[in-house]
């Protein structure tokens, strides 16, 4: 299945909203990597400045690497910039119910990164990847799932 990203590109995508529903919430945190096969072309690591985020546990989560990220009045603005950025590129996304949401605004063709690593969506998927391809614990979702395709492109050859 992943031999189908090996000459394309691509972005995988990783929100972090204040609440599930993109109508009561906004986007916290939008981390992305655009990709063509498996070489790292550019990141996206955008976050709403932390004074307008009003959910506590939010906070805390998105609470590392304040310097990495490039921060923006508004949800409206990170959307903005981040259509930019995808052009009309695959996004391959963590398929949980609000990630859907946030991203259903663009037009862009969306598929489950889980599939090109031969598993789904589940809530302790992220530790079975680590344990799975030996990886070390991060923060960053994106580039977690990034290295997964690197090892699961090694392991199908």
């Amino acid at each position: 299945m992943i031999e189908k990203l090996m000459n394309k590109e691509y972005i995988i995508v990783e929100i972090i909203p204040t609440r599930r529903d993109p109508k009561q919430g906004e986007i916290a945190q939008l981390s992305a990597l655009k990709l063509k096969g498996l070489t790292l072309i550019d990141r996206f690591d955008y976050r709403l400045n932390e004074d307008l985020i009003d959910n506590i546990y939010i906070k805390d989560m998105i609470n590392y690497d304040k310097d990495k990220f490039i921060y923006k009045k508004s949800s409206d603005e990170i959307v903005e910039d981040f259509k930019k950025f995808i052009k009309k590129n695959l996004l391959l996304i963590i398929d949980n119910d609000y990630t859907e949401a946030y991203l259903s605004i663009y037009k862009n063709k969306k598929e489950s990164i889980f599939k090109y690593l031969n598993t789904c969506f589940y809530d302790d998927v992220f530790n079975e990847l680590i344990e799975k391809y030996h990886l070390e614990k991060s923060n960053y979702i994106v580039d977690l799932l990034y290295e997964s395709l690197i090892y699961e492109s090694n392991n199908s050859k």
